[in-house]
């Protein structure tokens, strides 16, 4: 492993990259199995997973732990591949979901699904797609219009105060509607704790209609890294490209935004590490996001269990914590990332 880690990223064998990861997202699930802000003792959870525990510990680990370890790995999945998607398709290695507005716009279409009194579960699912398109295509709208969709800064900027706004009526409907107030607080922090299998199960054909999109446009998304009319000398068509890509991305935001509600900076720091350890092939770090997503975000759900015992802190929150050095590390670096 040190051999293939001292290589440049670019040349480092992707089989042997995943693998590793592999084996580290099973480690975190495992632990997330184990650890908990409850009275039940890493030994004794131990203990229910080979079928020795009491009937208290077995819905505790596999019940509640186990669902949202699930739902953990779900979410960091999605999120980690649609920042990838979409840093990609701006050409910016800032562009990120939470950053740029659409896992608010999601947010707020179901908190206002919410307030008329709808909540199915396939309904929620739609509905917070439908928002996370609408996020995602104004944001690169305005950028657009005014010419500052290469510009990393810039773009961050406009989709800060989209996410802004948004976040900010979000918060406005609690005012008006005490019925839903606790189920639209849970749309502004974000967490994993709680969620049930049925939701899930209703965001996975959608997940299946993402899947075939995210096939479809990798190798386009890597001719198009190389410039617009190299891909079209390839033969691909750029913009039948992007628009497959947003649709995409908005499936896959909205999906996890129905379940966890707004993770924010899952979809920078994902990439980021993808890319610094395989390389910047969009290809290549799209297989990578697939582990890499579920290690962090489960890493950070069981951090958030362990930090403020026995209360738990919201997912969302310590998401923030961790993803704005990074923001800060990429915005002060001295040259960002080429996509």
């Amino acid at each position: 492993m040190i051999g293939w880690f001292s290589l440049p990223a670019a040349q480092r064998p992707l089989p042997t990259v995943f693998v590793s990861a592999l084996v580290v997202l099973a480690l975190c699930f495992i632990c997330s199995l184990l650890l908990g802000a409850g009275g039940l003792s890493p030994s004794a959870s131990f203990q229910t997973l080979i079928g020795k525990g009491s009937a208290d510990a077995e819905f505790t680990v596999f019940h509640l732990r186990a669902t949202r370890t699930v739902v953990g790995l779900f979410v960091g999945l999605t999120l980690g591949i649609a920042g990838a998607l979409m840093q990609s398709v701006a050409r910016n290695p800032l562009a990120e979901p939470g950053l740029l507005g659409v896992s608010a716009g999601s947010s707020l279409a179901v908190a206002i699904t919410l307030v008329l009194g709808a909540s199915t579960a396939t309904l929620t699912v739609g509905v917070a797609q439908f928002g996370a398109l609408l996020g995602c295509l104004c944001v690169l709208g305005v950028a657009r219009m005014q010419g500052q969709q290469n510009d990393p800064i810039r773009l961050v900027l406009a989709g800060a105060a989209l996410s802004s706004l948004l976040l900010a009526v979000t918060s406005l409907l609690l005012l008006f509607d005490q019925r839903a107030a606790d189920e639209i607080r849970f749309w502004v922090t974000g967490s994993v704790a709680g969620r049930d299998t049925n939701t899930l199960l209703s965001v996975l054909p959608s997940m299946l209609v993402a899947g075939l999109c995210v096939l479809y446009a990798a190798k386009p998304l890597a001719s198009l890294a190389l410039g617009e009319r190299v891909a079209i000398g390839l033969g691909h068509k750029p913009k039948r490209v992007r628009g497959v890509v947003i649709f995409a991305v908005a499936l896959l935001v909205g999906g996890a935004t129905a379940i966890a509600g707004p993770v924010a900076f899952i979809g920078l720091v994902v990439p980021f590490a993808a890319r610094a350890l395989v390389g910047p092939d969009i290809r290549r770090t799209l297989w990578l996001c697939l582990p890499l997503g579920p290690i962090i975000v489960i890493t950070a759900d069981v951090i958030s269990r362990l930090i403020a015992q026995p209360a738990e802190m919201p997912l969302g929150v310590l998401t923030a914590v961790v993803g704005a050095p990074v923001l800060l590390l990429i915005v002060r670096s001295r040259r960002l990332p080429t996509l």
